[in-house]
Parts: structure tokens; sequence; C-alpha cells
């Protein structure tokens, strides 16, 4: 092929967004049932195409998150997870995704629109089970979107990401145990986030729970780094 021959080949360029939360006492995912073909009424990401050429990815993934399921980017920590462009993976021609992660607490009650004919929120286990299947190569992203969360959970501060603006020790801990899937020791635990430097700010205030002794109350102070790292067991 001479240079005269080539030309640009047509890739088309989408964003998706995995969404994850803590809530019920599990880690949780929003998925989105499509409302139109290819995999019309499956389980997918929310996420859609570039509008135009003078959208970048950001917003993009931003308008798409509104769109479909009523959300705004500012209210979420959101990262550019990976990249996915596997021969096959869109029935409707050679597309690359650009996957975005996020992470909330208390997600408000989504509210389905654009291609989406409902959004719901589901514990990534479920999800994950081999028998269930989802839209495009969506199951493989939440995948990945969830052994980003646990990989993040070692070496950042992330962990307050999950938790209310206000937390104690033991709410910081269970949302470790619910992303790891493992008990931890409570006092290896206290002993551990207390000492980084600029993870929590204590608040002064303090919370009675279950009857049991008074617990301090933190926020989410501005260290971005664990160190050391906490590893997973």
């Amino acid at each position: 092929m001479t240079d005269d021959d080539w030309t640009i080949p047509e890739i088309t360029v989408a964003v998706d967004l995995a969404i994850l939360t803590v809530k019920a006492g599990s880690l949780q995912i929003m998925l989105v049932k499509r409302g139109i073909p290819p995999f019309e009424d499956e389980l997918a990401l929310p996420g859609g195409f570039l509008e135009s050429t003078a959208e970048d990815l950001d917003s993009a993934a931003a308008r798409e998150l509104t769109e479909e399921t009523g959300l705004r980017a500012e209210d979420l920590h959101l990262e550019q997870l990976k990249t996915y462009g596997g021969l096959g993976r869109d029935p409707r021609g050679r597309v690359v995704s650009v996957c975005y992660v996020a992470f909330t607490p208390n997600l408000p009650a989504p509210a389905a629109g654009g291609d989406a004919r409902e959004v719901i929120l589901t514990p990534v286990d479920d999800v994950l089970r081999p028998q269930v299947t989802m839209a495009f190569d969506h199951k493989e992203i939440v995948a990945d979107a969830v052994e980003r969360a646990r990989n993040k959970l070692e070496y950042t501060t992330l962990g307050a990401t999950f938790c209310a603006p206000e937390f104690t020790i033991t709410d910081l801990r269970q949302v470790y145990e619910i992303v790891w899937g493992e008990r931890l020791d409570p006092r290896n635990f206290h002993r551990k986030i207390t000492s980084v430097p600029g993870f929590l700010t204590p608040t002064g205030g303090r919370v009675t729970r279950q009857a049991g002794r008074p617990a301090a109350l933190y926020r989410r102070g501005p260290a971005t780094i664990l160190h050391p790292a906490m590893l997973r067991t």
C-alpha cells in the first residue's frame, strides 16, 4: 500500500463508567438495563459515544454520567481506569472505549435516561458470578474496576471516599473489610490508619452507636498516599 492509498481507519471512541459505592454491607456497582440494540434489555455500564471532535474524554464521561444516571461528575471521585479496544467487542463496528471508575458514598437514587431503560445498584459479587452475562465486554470492565478499588485502598487514602463526610475509625475499617472481602484486626487497623500523617482530621465530635463507648469522628485529611502501604493479607 502506498501513502496515496492510505486512509485514516474508521474507529469510534466511547466512554464507559464503573461507579462503585459501599451500601448495605457490600461493594455495589451502578448498572443500566439497555433500552436499545445491540444487547437490548441486558445489563451494561452507563456510557456512550463522544458526540463530536470538539468533545474531550472527561467531558464525554461527565455528560454520559448525567444523561444515563442523573448524577453529576463533580459529586464523585472519577478517574480513568483503562482503555478497551478488543476486536469484536461491539457488533456495530470497531469501537474503542475509555472506561472511567468512580468511587462515592451513599449514592442518591439514580434516574435512567438516554439509552438506559433502567438504572440499578447491585453487589459486585452478584455481577461477577459465572452465570451472569453483560453487554459488550462490560463484565471484564467490572472485574477490573473492582480490582482497581481493592488495590488503591492499599496505597492511597481512597477508603475515606466511601465514607460520609464525618466518620469513625470503625466506619472506615468496615469499608476496607467490605471492599477487600476480609476481616481486619480493629486494633492493628486503628494503629496503622492513625499513624499516617494527614489521612484523618479529627472533628472534635464523638458519636455513640449500639450502646458502646463514644467514638471519635474524623474527616478525610489532605493526604492522598498511604506510606507505608497497608497490604491485603
